[in-house]
């Protein structure tokens, strides 16, 4: 299945994305993806009631916003300098461990909303990713079963201020979590829409231009690795998002470096997990 959420922000309410390629609205199911949805057999017990009931859901119309396809989570937990090319572009080596930092929840936004540059930026980046959602809580999960704990996969823009990130002292929390540093979407798609996670091609554009091109193939620590390591720190909720990592082609190690400005517009795409387009706006 290909979870949405439609509607205005803050008043976003559950849908799918129909093999036919149809959205159509599924709040009569009786609640939202939330924690308490996946952590209760919620994918199982919509697809049952979306077989009795899919010829009566609204449709919804193409021109309706998307919100993130999960409602806001306890955590959004990231990996960095998990791809080979993007350790090397930054000059730092590729660890032995998970490099681990968060994201606060209230950067999450819709696929295509604008983002918004934060007072007093100078050094706003990208970052294509693949995002992991927990469906099962997690705690000390052995490596051969983490994957009975995944919910599904979406895409996300790692947006980093990165004069906050790597100048400002302390942990690189400050340059991920301004508000719409997290777009998350299209769509959350569960494990059988995905034939292979960790051979996914990924792409990022700005104003047209590549700039990312890469592959999950290339992860370091792949998607297995990473819930199962990270359940050993803290336990993992039912909604909660692992973010992977990037690969190389950011906008700090472009020669010289390019930020985004008002006006950019970012294109971004994973192979299975649709496309977004955000466009930049100064703090106002």
């Amino acid at each position: 299945m290909k979870l949405i959420r439609f509607g205005e922000p803050g008043k976003e309410r559950p849908g799918l994305i129909l093999p036919d390629g149809h959205r159509v609205d599924v709040s009569g199911f009786g609640g939202d993806y939330d924690e308490a949805f996946f952590g209760s057999n919620g994918l199982e017990r919509l697809a049952r009631w979306l077989a009795k009931e899919e010829r009566a859901a609204p449709v919804i119309a193409d021109t309706v916003r998307l919100g993130p396809p999960l409602v806001r989570p306890s955590k959004i937990v990231c990996v960095g300098l998990n791809y080979r090319d993007h350790a090397r572009e930054t000059g730092q080596a590729i660890p032995a461990e998970p490099v681990l930092f968060f994201k606060a929840t209230t950067a999450l936004s819709g696929p295509n909303d604008d983002v918004i540059i934060p007072k007093g930026s100078t050094k706003t980046d990208w970052e294509v990713e693949l995002a992991v959602v927990i469906g099962r809580r997690a705690s000390y999960v052995e490596k051969h079963a983490a994957l009975d704990h995944v919910a599904g996969y979406v895409l996300h823009n790692d947006y980093s201020e990165r004069a906050f990130q790597l100048e400002r002292g302390g942990q690189w929390v400050k340059g991920k979590s301004c508000d719409t540093f997290a777009p998350l979407g299209p769509f959350l798609a569960t494990p059988d829409e995905i034939p292979d996670v960790h051979n996914l091609p990924m792409w990022l554009k700005v104003n047209g231009e590549t700039k990312q091109s890469g592959s999950t193939k290339d992860l370091v620590f792949d998607v297995p690795v990473l819930v199962s390591y990270i359940s050993q720190f803290m336990t993992l909720l039912p909604g909660d998002v692992i973010s992977t990592g990037t690969p190389a082609g950011v906008g700090l190690a472009q020669k010289p470096p390019r930020f985004l400005v008002d006006g950019d517009e970012v294109e971004l795409g994973i192979d299975g997990l649709g496309s977004s387009r955000q466009r930049l706006r100064a703090y106002r």
